[in-house]
């Protein structure tokens, strides 16, 4: 009988092969023989238990009369399955290592994906259906190339609108919760690393969400843990709606290079009606009144000439973008004041100067009209109130310029008569039309996008310039637009 071939025993091998009774290679993380059957191995998984033996193979039986044959007596018996034997790999499937958390995460997951693009797309667009499409199909699969912030912002704005109808779903108010968080760390990661080409369009549709989901949050704002009251002031303004939209306006100036040829944020910007603002103060307008009496507060407050321009100018346009908005209420035109207002606006509602709080007051009861929008819902009731708790009942000045957010705020039919609201629906349309004449809301952005690009090289101890510059531009707009029209009605143009 000849000698065995030397060969080296096989001692550390899988427990599968073990149990086989066949030799294992011990390539880690998986041994050949479970590679090749397409079974976990417990090189890989440490943990895995096999709850079924695979079947063993039947070893052929030799013959006596063959048995001094060296062919069948010196060699391994051949392994052989049986035809009606099926294989281990569908006799023993070997199940995904999942957790509970994970399976239940992934559902959530879905079940957001689902309603997102079913259902929240549809809210996020007012009286566009391009917009809306772009939200429901576009955006998504932008968020599948990479943009995970994109993506969990999707999910937070969904699980938001989900918890509308069931505010007390507790896993919800977690999912709202953690991809929002997780979106505003991924976004302020992206944002310092800087704008560019690849990342603007995520980067905007992200700022836009994030806004989204400031303002509808304010409805659930005690369930939170928060209150719409502060423990000194009373009433707490929502000056997070205007740093989340003023946040926009910032991503949209900074790579307006890139976003300009964008197919997918130029039509979302164009469904936003053109900004057609007259900052003359030379013809009459529906919240005049809220400029009465503005020069000499502003002169008694403030010795600085500069300031006293940034102030002036910060008033007068948040009313002329009031004046805007009231013609044309239910294209979504009252949105564009959060993010169009100046810089300086802001910190005098911080301030919480009386003109500057009248003015916002009249800004939410134009949200009425919008109030069929679930993350509008009461918007208008709940801050006029409480906008409006803050004056004192017997202030001559400022309670009378207040009725008129009051009244449509507690305005309880679901079409507010002309009357009423002080405007004719019916002129919506002509007005749109007229206010297309100035370029629309694209041109109006080139014109702060250079402005922008020119502020970047001025010194730090300038961070205002920007509001006068778009003040006077603006201004110089309106003139040339009025001369126009002026014209074409054959009189004669201002001076």
């Amino acid at each position: 009988m000849p000698p065995r071939r030397s060969h080296k025993k096989s001692r550390a091998g899988c427990r599968r092969c073990k149990a086989r009774k066949i030799k294992c290679d011990e390539v880690h993380p998986r041994c050949g023989n479970c590679t090749k059957h397409g079974v976990a191995c417990d090189f890989e998984h440490p943990g895995v238990v096999d709850a079924l033996s695979p079947v063993e193979t039947p070893r052929p039986t030799t013959s006596t009369s063959n048995c001094d044959s060296p062919s069948t007596s010196t060699l391994p018996p051949t392994p052989s399955v049986d035809s009606s034997t099926p294989l281990p790999l569908y006799r023993n499937p070997e199940p995904l290592p999942l957790t509970s958390n994970s399976k239940s995460s992934r559902m959530m997951e879905l079940k957001l994906l689902h309603h997102y693009t079913t259902i929240t797309c549809e809210t996020l667009a007012i009286s566009s259906p391009v917009s809306e499409k772009i939200w429901r199909d576009t955006v998504p699969n932008l968020a599948f190339t990479g943009a995970n912030f994109l993506a969990d912002a999707l999910l937070a704005v969904s699980a938001l609108h989900l918890r509308y109808n069931a505010p007390q779903d507790q896993e919800l108010i977690r999912a709202s919760h953690a991809y929002m968080a997780s979106t505003l760390s991924e976004y302020g990661a992206s944002l310092s690393k800087g704008i560019n080409e690849s990342n603007a369009e995520a980067l905007f549709l992200t700022a836009a969400l994030i806004a989204f989901q400031s303002t509808a949050s304010r409805i659930f704002t005690r369930d939170d843990g928060g209150d719409l009251k502060d423990r000194s002031d009373g009433y707490a303004l929502p000056l997070s709606w205007f740093h989340s939209f003023q946040g926009v306006k910032a991503v949209v100036a900074s790579s307006w290079q890139w976003l300009r040829h964008s197919g997918i944020v130029i039509p979302i910007i164009e469904s936003q009606p053109a900004l057609n603002l007259d900052l003359s103060g030379e013809n009459a307008n529906f919240f005049g009144h809220l400029l009465n009496g503005a020069e000499e507060e502003i002169v008694s407050m403030d010795d600085d000439p500069a300031s006293q321009e940034l102030t002036r100018q910060a008033y007068q346009h948040a009313v002329a973008v009031l004046d805007w908005a009231h013609k044309i209420p239910h294209t979504g035109a009252p949105l564009v004041f959060l993010a169009t207002v100046s810089r300086r606006f802001v910190e005098l509602l911080e301030s919480r100067r009386p003109r500057a709080l009248a003015i916002l007051a009249s800004y939410f009861g134009l949200l009425k009209c919008l109030d069929s929008v679930w993350w509008l819902k009461g918007v208008a009731r709940r801050e006029v109130m409480g906008i409006v708790s803050l004056f004192d009942p017997d202030d001559e000045e400022w309670w009378p310029r207040l009725q008129w957010p009051l009244r449509i705020a507690l305005y309880e039919g679901d079409v507010i008569p002309p009357d009423v609201w002080g405007a004719d629906w019916a002129a919506e349309k002509a007005l749109l039309d007229e206010a297309s004449q100035n370029g629309g809301f694209v041109s109006h952005i080139e014109i702060l996008s250079q402005m922008f690009s020119a502020m970047q090289n001025m010194p730090t101890s300038m961070p205002d310039a920007l509001d006068v510059v778009a003040h006077q531009t603006i201004y110089n707009q309106s003139r040339a637009l009025r001369r126009h029209m002026l014209l074409q009605d054959g009189t004669q143009s201002p001076h």
